[in-house]
Protein backbone atom coordinates (compact mmCIF):
# COMPACT_ATOMS: atom_id res chain seq x y z
CA UNK A 1 0.00 0.00 0.00
CA UNK A 2 1.21 3.37 -0.87
CA UNK A 3 1.88 5.51 2.31
CA UNK A 4 3.45 8.80 3.10
CA UNK A 5 4.59 9.01 6.85
CA UNK A 6 4.11 12.88 6.82
CA UNK A 7 1.00 12.27 5.26
CA UNK A 8 -1.88 12.61 8.40
CA UNK A 9 -4.72 10.83 5.99
CA UNK A 10 -1.72 8.05 5.96
CA UNK A 11 -1.36 8.04 9.74
CA UNK A 12 -4.98 7.73 9.90
CA UNK A 13 -4.96 4.65 7.57
CA UNK A 14 -2.18 2.90 8.99
CA UNK A 15 -3.80 3.52 12.63
CA UNK A 16 -0.83 5.63 13.85
CA UNK A 17 -3.50 8.27 14.66
CA UNK A 18 -7.50 7.77 15.93
CA UNK A 19 -10.26 8.87 13.71
CA UNK A 20 -14.34 8.13 14.14
CA UNK A 21 -14.61 6.35 10.89
CA UNK A 22 -17.77 5.23 9.46
CA UNK A 23 -16.66 3.53 6.79
CA UNK A 24 -13.83 1.25 6.03
CA UNK A 25 -13.08 -1.44 3.76
CA UNK A 26 -10.56 -2.02 0.46
CA UNK A 27 -10.55 1.02 -1.04
CA UNK A 28 -10.58 3.36 1.29
CA UNK A 29 -12.21 4.64 4.29
CA UNK A 30 -14.24 7.50 6.04
CA UNK A 31 -14.32 9.76 9.17
CA UNK A 32 -15.76 12.47 10.50
CA UNK A 33 -14.11 15.56 10.15
CA UNK A 34 -12.09 17.20 13.11
CA UNK A 35 -12.99 20.83 11.88
CA UNK A 36 -16.61 20.18 10.56
CA UNK A 37 -18.58 22.79 8.36
CA UNK A 38 -21.39 20.89 9.69
CA UNK A 39 -22.40 18.13 12.50
CA UNK A 40 -22.01 14.98 10.49
CA UNK A 41 -19.14 16.36 8.24
CA UNK A 42 -17.34 13.39 6.86
CA UNK A 43 -14.12 12.59 4.72
CA UNK A 44 -14.18 9.79 2.41
CA UNK A 45 -10.67 9.14 1.63
CA UNK A 46 -8.46 6.41 -0.47
CA UNK A 47 -5.95 3.84 1.25
CA UNK A 48 -3.40 4.42 -1.40
CA UNK A 49 -1.66 7.94 -0.98
CA UNK A 50 -2.47 9.94 -3.84
CA UNK A 51 -2.27 14.11 -3.52
CA UNK A 52 -4.82 14.94 -6.09
CA UNK A 53 -7.25 12.95 -8.01
CA UNK A 54 -4.57 13.29 -11.30
CA UNK A 55 -2.23 10.86 -9.30
CA UNK A 56 -5.02 8.06 -8.61
CA UNK A 57 -5.40 5.53 -11.22
CA UNK A 58 -8.83 5.04 -13.18
CA UNK A 59 -9.42 1.29 -10.66
CA UNK A 60 -8.22 2.82 -7.20
CA UNK A 61 -10.68 6.08 -7.89
CA UNK A 62 -13.75 3.94 -9.22
CA UNK A 63 -13.21 1.65 -5.82
CA UNK A 64 -13.01 4.94 -3.51
CA UNK A 65 -15.99 6.51 -5.27
CA UNK A 66 -18.42 3.76 -5.02
CA UNK A 67 -18.55 4.43 -1.37
CA UNK A 68 -20.02 8.00 -2.19
CA UNK A 69 -24.20 7.53 -3.23
CA UNK A 70 -23.91 5.16 0.37
CA UNK A 71 -22.17 7.50 2.13
CA UNK A 72 -24.07 10.66 1.24
CA UNK A 73 -27.15 8.75 1.88
CA UNK A 74 -25.89 7.49 5.10
CA UNK A 75 -24.96 11.37 6.31
CA UNK A 76 -28.31 12.88 5.36
CA UNK A 77 -30.40 10.19 7.40
CA UNK A 78 -28.09 10.47 10.35
CA UNK A 79 -28.03 13.95 10.81
CA UNK A 80 -31.42 14.66 9.25
CA UNK A 81 -30.34 17.28 6.72
CA UNK A 82 -32.10 18.41 3.43
CA UNK A 83 -29.16 17.31 1.14
CA UNK A 84 -25.11 17.61 1.43
CA UNK A 85 -22.77 19.36 -0.41
CA UNK A 86 -19.51 16.72 -2.06
CA UNK A 87 -16.41 19.22 -2.50
CA UNK A 88 -12.98 17.54 -3.42
CA UNK A 89 -10.13 20.15 -4.04
CA UNK A 90 -6.75 19.53 -6.08
CA UNK A 91 -4.01 21.59 -5.11
CA UNK A 92 -3.41 24.11 -2.42
CA UNK A 93 -4.99 27.09 -5.28
CA UNK A 94 -7.68 25.00 -5.01
CA UNK A 95 -7.93 24.84 -1.43
CA UNK A 96 -6.40 21.60 -0.52
CA UNK A 97 -5.58 21.92 2.89
CA UNK A 98 -4.19 18.30 3.20
CA UNK A 99 -2.02 16.72 0.29
CA UNK A 100 -4.40 13.33 0.15
CA UNK A 101 -7.41 13.26 -1.99
CA UNK A 102 -10.42 13.12 -0.15
CA UNK A 103 -13.70 14.03 -0.13
CA UNK A 104 -16.31 16.45 1.86
CA UNK A 105 -19.41 15.22 2.19
CA UNK A 106 -21.26 17.96 4.09
CA UNK A 107 -24.36 18.40 5.49
CA UNK A 108 -26.35 21.13 4.56
CA UNK A 109 -29.97 22.50 6.50
CA UNK A 110 -31.48 25.54 5.79
CA UNK A 111 -30.15 29.17 7.17
CA UNK A 112 -26.22 27.13 7.77
CA UNK A 113 -23.33 29.16 7.36
CA UNK A 114 -21.53 27.13 4.70
CA UNK A 115 -21.67 29.16 1.18
CA UNK A 116 -19.82 29.31 -1.77
CA UNK A 117 -18.58 31.87 -3.53
CA UNK A 118 -19.36 31.14 -7.40
CA UNK A 119 -19.03 33.80 -9.36
CA UNK A 120 -19.95 31.96 -12.92
CA UNK A 121 -19.10 33.78 -16.02
CA UNK A 122 -19.55 33.26 -19.86
CA UNK A 123 -17.32 32.49 -22.47
CA UNK A 124 -16.86 34.61 -25.91
CA UNK A 125 -17.55 33.69 -29.04
CA UNK A 126 -15.73 30.21 -29.62
CA UNK A 127 -13.91 29.44 -26.51
CA UNK A 128 -16.31 26.85 -25.46
CA UNK A 129 -15.27 24.92 -28.44
CA UNK A 130 -11.58 25.71 -28.44
CA UNK A 131 -11.16 24.38 -24.68
CA UNK A 132 -13.82 21.12 -25.37
CA UNK A 133 -11.41 20.32 -28.03
CA UNK A 134 -8.40 20.43 -26.20
CA UNK A 135 -9.78 18.78 -23.14
CA UNK A 136 -10.79 15.70 -25.62
CA UNK A 137 -7.89 16.00 -26.88
CA UNK A 138 -5.95 15.45 -23.70
CA UNK A 139 -8.18 12.63 -22.57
Amino acid sequence: MNADQECIFCRIVAGEVPADKVLDDEAGIAFLDIGPVAEGHTLLIPRKHAETLADMSEEDAAGLLRNLPRLGRAVQSATGCEGVNVLQNNGSIAGQLVPHVHFHIIPRSPGDEFHFNWPAGAYTEGRIDELAAAIREHL
